[in-house]
């Protein structure tokens, strides 16, 4: 969100919009704020918090400098407990930053470790999955209070990117949405901030034709509209997204994640959430879909 100084005189520049990129070890941090740097964020990496404030001052005298992205993360040692003391000076001014947090499973995790062959930062000589448990409880109370959280679990550097390019690519007017398709059977996806079952709807896996194709196909996204209740729920559930989306931006959230499952996810969530994303479009809420275990059957 941007940031309002009350104390700045009329000739001052105004504060720019600042961003906390926190997250897992191993979870993108690099590949998200490349992504960042790409949209002309202005990012500083490993920023000891304590000097936070100091920073938004400094760089609040450059008018080129609109939007800053400030990565903190357990790499700081006891210099990363300092930021929730940090965070909260800011608050203190007026002045609330948006944090985005990255999350990825402990399983891929560990694996990235291993493929990458770099300790966990918090590993010592212990195992990096000790290191992974205890960095999650050191970052539980950052990833609940977080603006926007990304489960890069299964996503490759360009989902990546697309998912930071609609939550940060420029001036926000309303709501940004990214809808998640799922199959039930694989998981909830962690960075659902709303979860809708689609298992009240007649399964086309049970339609022989249908088996083989998937909800992007015409004749399955067809026959899953056309069951009773599918177009009530697209109708209510519009509806939903509305009215909260009016609370997350008074409340300064302005990107939601909206998870749509089914058995598999590959059949009438895929298809459901197609047709959410045009009811959201229609309703001005941008909108990005993401098919995650599309193929995994």
């Amino acid at each position: 969100m941007e940031l309002q100084d009350e104390s700045h005189d009329a000739g001052a520049s105004a504060v720019p919009e600042v961003l906390i990129v926190t997250g897992m070890s191993g979870a993108g941090k690099t590949a998200a704020t490349a992504a960042l740097d790409d949209l002309g964020w202005f990012v500083v990496d490993n920023l000891p918090p304590a000097l936070l404030m100091d920073l938004v001052t400094m760089v609040s005298k450059d008018e080129a400098t609109r939007r800053l992205a400030v990565v903190a993360d357990v790499r700081g040692g006891a210099f990363f407990g300092e930021l929730r003391g940090a965070l909260q000076a800011m608050a203190d001014q007026g002045a609330r930053p948006s944090i985005l947090f990255l999350e990825a499973s402990d399983e891929v995790l560990v694996r990235r470790f291993e493929s990458a062959r770099r300790p966990h930062p918090l590993q010592g000589g212990g195992r990096v999955v000790e290191a992974i448990e205890r960095e999650r409880g050191e970052l539980a109370t950052l990833r609940a209070n977080a603006d926007v959280v990304i489960d890069t679990s299964l996503l490759n550097i360009h989902e990546l990117s697309a998912r930071i390019r609609t939550a940060f690519a420029g001036e926000e007017i309303g709501l940004r949405a990214v809808i998640v398709s799922f199959g039930f059977k694989y998981g909830l996806p962690v960075d659902a901030d709303l979860v809708a079952d689609m298992r009240f709807l007649p399964n086309p896996h049970w339609v022989p034709e249908l088996r083989p194709q998937t909800g992007r196909d015409a004749q399955v996204s067809e026959y899953v509209l056309n069951q009773p209740g599918a177009t009530d729920f697209l109708d209510r559930y519009g509806d939903l997204v509305s009215v909260v989306s009016e609370g997350y931006l008074r409340e300064g959230k302005r990107f939601v994640t909206i998870g749509i499952g089914c058995t598999g996810g590959k059949h009438r969530s895929v298809a459901m959430s197609e047709a959410l994303a045009v009811r959201l479009r229609e309703q001005g809420v941008e909108t990005l879909v993401v098919h995650r275990d599309l193929g995994r059957e």
